[in-house]
């Protein structure tokens, strides 16, 4: 028998949950595995026989923990999807310097980010004090590389041209694969 216990913002829990336990109830079933969930102390301890499945699903709950959708963050459960996080405090020491990199991460209307999502084909999600990706391997380390770049202050256009050009690399990569 394996456990893990992780703790998650209270907010996310119900997340979690999900309407009338859909989502508990599917990541028990998919994983095998028994799912407590204290909301009053936003604990969640997950005990099951298969440890590299009950890994899966600790991802996924961290995943929805970081602002991820729970249909968003069940793609962790398939072995080639990973999730990336970057702790935006190893960036900014101030509350205020942390808004600004978030800022430029997200983006104008969220333009920022949803670019970096369409060139690597992963998902992000700015939420506390990280950057949460999710995607398939290759892509979600080149993402992790763009929002770095991002956060240590390279200008967005720099950043949009390593992504174009780690892209058009991964595709013929892809091709003569």
């Amino acid at each position: 028998m394996y456990a893990y216990e992780v703790r998650v913002p209270k907010e996310r829990v119900a997340v979690i949950i999900g309407q009338r336990g859909a989502v508990k109830r599917a990541l028990q079933q998919h994983a095998d595995l028994r799912l407590h969930i204290d909301s009053a102390e936003g604990l969640v301890t997950l005990e099951g026989e298969d440890s590299i499945k009950l890994f899966s699903a600790l991802q996924v709950i961290k995943a929805i923990a970081r602002g991820f959708n729970p249909d968003v963050a069940q793609l962790l459960l398939r072995q080639d999807y990973v999730l990336e996080q970057l702790k935006l405090n190893e960036y900014a020491k101030t509350k205020e310097a942390m808004q600004r990199l978030k800022g430029r991460v997200i983006g104008m209307k969220g333009k920022s980010r949803e670019r970096i999502e369409n060139l690597t084909e992963c998902f992000v999600s700015v939420y506390g004090k990280t950057v949460s990706i999710i995607g398939p391997s290759e892509w979600a380390n080149v993402a992790k590389r763009a929002v770095e770049r991002l956060l240590e202050g390279q200008m967005h256009a720099t950043v949009w041209k390593f992504l174009e050009r780690m892209r058009r690399q991964l595709k013929q990569r892809e091709l003569g694969a």
